[in-house]
């Protein structure tokens, strides 16, 4: 599901390199084949879900300006993550928070805490 203007998603904010992700049925399989065997998922290291909502990505420090009679502005860069919203990812439950939001379960993951991203569209 991608965010659209008029969904539940758009007031949140994903901060920095986190993602949020909406787990998938246990017994769930994607059109190329792709599922966690019900034995993996009862052990709780691994989960999948979609990634609902991004982070702007990692922050880049800004080179600091020695004019102090210079307004300052906050231009703020970011490396972007390799997750996108619709992916299909594969995560480490034990880097990830669980949350509730209007009655739905999800996970909010470090980037880092993703194993593996299955993307419908050719890399």
């Amino acid at each position: 599901m991608l965010l659209t203007s008029d969904n539940k998603f758009k007031k949140l904010i994903v901060i920095g390199d986190r993602v949020l992700i909406r787990p998938t049925r246990p017994d769930a399989q994607t059109a190329s084949g792709l599922y966690l065997p019900p034995g993996v998922q009862e052990k709780e290291k691994v989960q999948q879900g979609h990634i609902i909502k991004t982070g702007p990505g990692y922050a880049i420090p800004m080179a600091v300006e020695e004019e102090s009679w210079k307004q300052q502005e906050e231009n703020i860069k970011y490396l972007p993550l390799q997750a996108k919203e619709g992916d299909l990812a594969i995560f480490l439950v034990s880097a990830a928070t669980e949350v509730m939001y209007e009655g739905e379960k999800y996970f909010i993951a470090p980037q880092s805490a993703i194993l593996l991203l299955e993307r419908e569209e050719e890399l």
